[in-house]
């Protein structure tokens, strides 16, 4: 396993060892122990699955207030996504500030988001399917939504017409939401 800072503060990229013969592949996308032994004490409690039908389909940007914010580790387990966060932690030196990698069945990256982050993603291929580990439960009262498309972000989607659920379309704008980190 290899593990790749990025320009955020505390956002990881994750290249997971894959083995490869002529049957296929095999990849250990979490080890607890591996984990622990680079320091990273995650208590992951659930796994999620996305699946995605439309390429040009963009979920995001979410993320759950305090006490019930998450930390994730994403992968793509089919197609590929353009993967996105967002800092929203106050007192961070990267406060505001976003990421994005291209996550695919191919490469097998994965992308450890901490608490204080606003995620989402665009799937670039038909029938993409995410996977995704978090820490903490879901919490509907927790839940919160950030545009898209936010000029004080900026997001690069390279997309500027998705295809949205309504209440993605219409969320408000950081300046308008009650972030709590």
């Amino acid at each position: 396993m290899k593990i790749i800072p990025t320009k955020i503060k505390d956002v990881l990229v994750i290249e997971p060892d894959v083995f490869e013969d002529h049957r296929g592949w095999f990849v250990e996308y979490y080890n607890k122990q591996k984990w622990a032994d680079a320091g990273m004490n995650i208590d992951f409690i659930q796994d999620n699955v996305s699946f995605t039908k439309k390429s040009g389909t963009l979920r995001g940007l979410h993320f759950q207030n305090s006490p019930f914010s998450q930390a994730k580790l994403v992968s793509c387990i089919g197609g590929a996504v353009l993967d996105v966060v967002v800092d929203l932690r106050k007192n961070s030196p990267t406060y505001k500030k976003w990421f994005s990698i291209e996550l695919t069945e191919e490469n097998k990256k994965q992308l450890f988001i901490p608490r204080g982050f606003a995620h989402g993603f665009l799937s670039l291929t038909d029938n993409s399917m995410v996977e995704y580990k978090v820490d903490n439960s879901y919490n509907k009262q927790a839940e919160r939504i950030l545009r898209f498309n936010d000029p004080e972000i900026g997001i690069s989607w390279g997309n500027n017409n998705p295809i949205l659920l309504e209440r993605d379309e219409k969320a408000p704008l950081l300046k308008d939401c009650d972030v709590n980190f």
